[in-house]
């Protein structure tokens, strides 16, 4: 079976690997389409993956059930949660596995096919393209979604995303349906000017401007209701305390290690709010795919398609911020 293999320090093959076998509970999924994710790019850049890739956004069919399983039959589309919950504990009885303290995580989903959890798979229906699918099951739109339950209340006006590659641009998307008005920052003129197509009302580029300025200046001086840092990176995190109103909100998206915030100046003298939102819940998905029925443009995030073979050239164009979202067809 082949597997894109992520060699680190920028390099991607194509590799042989032996077919994967499902455990109990577990199935085999013959993948159709996978998607880029830019927490993938610290491996790309960095050492690589040992056992293969990082891929955790797919979509396929049924190839193969394992023990116990009888809530899938052999041929069925699917698209999957890279995080699944025991399944016994009461999270898990709401669909909310990323709260389960026993959760596990499926990878390596860049291949000819993978293992996932059973209970962890969504029927597509017959009419749902292989990219609506992924993106709707995947961190696309399942990070935006989870995130926007977390901002929900009717105050929060204008929201102001911090990085908009893919899921940046996801938040721009939602946040634009849902009725706000979105402010978009980054320093890629490619993908600001793809999240003004996606919805921003504004766009700050922060070679040009300092952008917690910039925020301000649109604002008023008041300060975005919300600010989602979406960018992964501490000064970016920093610029979100400094851009949001006085008892708004801060929304962390991108994953990052430390950051030097102060309880008194950050937090409580300005009365500010700070969440974070990882992945989405399993539960949340006939929402999202609600929204899809009624008219979010999801569909539009994708830049770019690739067959799998070419996974080299499709990285690299995405680690040069030059896409949306990139997606890796392997078979139908």
């Amino acid at each position: 079976m082949q597997i894109i293999q992520l060699e680190g320090n920028g390099g991607v093959t194509i590799g042989e690997t032996p077919e994967p076998v499902p455990g109990p509970g577990e199935v085999i999924v013959a993948t159709a389409v996978s998607a880029l994710c830019g927490s993938e790019l610290h491996s790309y850049h960095a050492g690589g993956v040992g056992d293969g890739n990082s891929g955790h956004e797919a979509a396929g069919r049924i190839a193969q059930l394992g023990e116990g399983v009888t809530n899938l039959a052999i041929g069925q589309r699917v698209g999957v949660s890279a995080i699944a919950g025991c399944g016994a504990c009461a999270y898990c009885a709401k669909g909310q596995y990323t709260w389960c303290r026993n959760f596990r995580f499926y990878g390596r989903m860049h291949a000819e096919r993978f293992v996932a959890a059973a209970h962890a798979c969504h029927v597509l229906p017959d009419d749902l393209p292989w990219d609506a699918g992924v993106l709707l099951t995947g961190d696309g739109l399942g990070v935006p979604y989870h995130t926007s339950t977390k901002i929900a209340s009717p105050e929060n006006r204008t929201i102001a995303v911090f990085g908009v590659g893919p899921v940046g641009l996801g938040n721009v998307l939602l946040q634009k349906y849902l009725g706000r008005r979105v402010i978009a920052i980054d320093r890629s003129a490619i993908r600001l000017e793809l999240a003004r197509k996606l919805g921003a009302r504004e766009v700050v580029n922060v070679d040009e401007t300092e952008p917690a300025d910039a925020v301000l200046a649109l604002t008023d001086g008041a300060g975005a209701d919300v600010c989602i840092e979406a960018a992964g990176r501490p000064e970016t995190a920093l610029a979100c305390f400094a851009a949001v109103r006085t008892a708004g909100t801060v929304v962390f998206n991108g994953e990052q290690g430390a950051v030097p915030l102060s309880p008194s100046d950050h937090f409580i003298r300005r009365d500010i709010t700070a969440v974070g939102a990882w992945f989405y819940h399993f539960s949340e998905y006939p929402a999202m795919l609600a929204c899809y029925r009624q008219g979010l443009r999801l569909r539009d995030l994708v830049t770019d398609q690739f067959p799998f073979v070419e996974a080299a050239t499709a990285y690299a164009k995405f680690a040069a911020g030059q896409t949306g979202k990139v997606l890796l067809r392997f078979a139908d």
